[in-house]
């Protein structure tokens, strides 16, 4: 039995997007990629749709970057259960990253693989 997840895909890069989107839709239990550009997108989506399932939250993007998203999601109460997945160039944004709340870490280039690894671990 599939999952059917809607993961909302956080991305400033419209490659890494459509990319990520691509990856995920190969999987059969991802009924549904949303797609936000900024942070400010992804905070707007988050909070009009109660069924995503889990959120890939890139880090450095303008507007509202991935930490400042954490920071929303995790004061929420409403919303500061779902699970994100944070991916990044940037080694150095993993610990900030995780302290504020982030499930897991993936460093870009993402592969597939890994990367429906981590799905499955956080989505049950």
């Amino acid at each position: 039995m599939s999952k059917e997840l809607i993961i909302l895909a956080v991305d400033d890069d419209l490659i890494n997007l459509k990319l990520l989107k691509s990856m995920l839709m190969r999987n059969p239990d991802v009924k549904e990629v949303i797609e936000a550009k900024n942070g400010a997108d992804a905070i707007t989506h988050i909070k009009s749709r109660s069924d995503i399932s889990l959120i890939l939250l890139d880090i450095i993007m303008p507007i509202m970057n991935g930490l400042e998203v954490l920071r929303v999601v995790r004061s929420d109460d409403n919303i500061e259960q779902l699970p994100i997945i944070v991916l990044t160039t940037d080694e150095t944004k993993k610990r900030e990253a995780l302290e504020l709340g982030a499930n897991d870490f993936l460093m870009k280039p993402i592969r597939s693989v890994e990367l429906m690894q981590k799905i499955d671990s956080i989505t049950i």
